[in-house]
């Protein structure tokens, strides 16, 4: 079983302009930031889901909910802002 896990596959999300890995979420809350993304905390008076972490930009419909523990950021949320960010981010695999 060791062996097995030794030799599987970690993804990562890269930033292309500036070829940095993205290692926290406070670094991808300043990448995101400089493109126009915000915070967002819901609507409706609930404050949001309180187990996610939201970011919807004004020019656009799309938005990002990552699980609050940067722990769990798997390839499906790295995948899903490379599609709403265009050209901008690439997941890579490493091991």
């Amino acid at each position: 079983m060791e062996g097995r896990q030794s030799s599987r596959r970690t993804k990562v999300l890269v930033h292309l302009p500036s070829g940095q890995v993205v290692t926290s979420y406070a670094a991808l809350e300043c990448i995101l930031f400089g493109l126009g993304w915000e915070r967002y905390y819901g609507g409706g008076g609930g404050g949001g889901e309180p187990e996610l972490l939201q970011f919807h930009k004004r020019s656009s419909i799309d938005l990002i909910s990552l699980p609050m523990d940067f722990q769990r950021f798997s390839s499906v949320y790295m995948y899903d802002i490379v599609v709403k960010n265009p050209n901008l981010f690439h997941v890579r695999d490493i091991q």
